[in-house]
């Protein structure tokens, strides 16, 4: 079985994956450990469970520019998140993503997250997409440079990024 994708969610994509909007009955799936036959064997990550929790108190990041499932095309598998907080802060928003292990290692991260910026900086008053990765997490640093984001100051386990227009 394949995920449902809506025809707003079909734009947001690449060669290799969409990306679609959360529907209240998968984040309902994940609050209750419930599983759906469209995940990957892993999904959802901690991460995922941590996010799903949070959108009760942050409605926005289930909006246009809010979180999105990473669905492998050539499954149908949701295999990973990845989002933006909204709103924005001076016309900055911060991304965020994860793969479930199964499938790290493809570049899908980067291709999401190239996917996901590029559609962000067209948001109204929106300039810059950034965000902060461990130093200790060498695959994330490498999925931001990978996705053309610069790095622009490091302090003590944190490096910083963005990606502006």
């Amino acid at each position: 079985m394949s995920s449902f994708v809506s025809p707003a969610d079909a734009g947001l994509s690449t060669d290799r994956l969409i990306l679609r909007t959360w529907t209240a009955g998968e984040v309902a799936a994940v609050l209750d450990g419930r599983r759906l036959a469209y995940w990957a064997e892993d999904f959802p990550a901690e991460g995922d469970r941590v996010i799903a929790g949070l959108f009760g108190e942050h409605p926005g990041w289930l909006g246009e520019y809010g979180h999105r499932q990473i669905v492998e095309r050539s499954t149908g598998l949701v295999i990973g998140s990845i989002g933006l907080f909204w709103p924005p802060s001076d016309g900055t928003l911060e991304i965020g993503y994860g793969v479930v292990a199964s499938r790290r290692g493809h570049g899908y991260a980067s291709e999401a997250a190239r996917a996901l910026t590029r559609f962000a900086l067209t948001a109204p008053g929106v300039h810059t997409v950034s965000a902060e990765v461990e130093l200790s997490n060498p695959p994330s640093l490498r999925v931001l440079e990978k996705a053309g984001f610069q790095r622009y100051s490091s302090e003590e386990n944190l490096a910083r990024f963005r990606a502006t227009r």
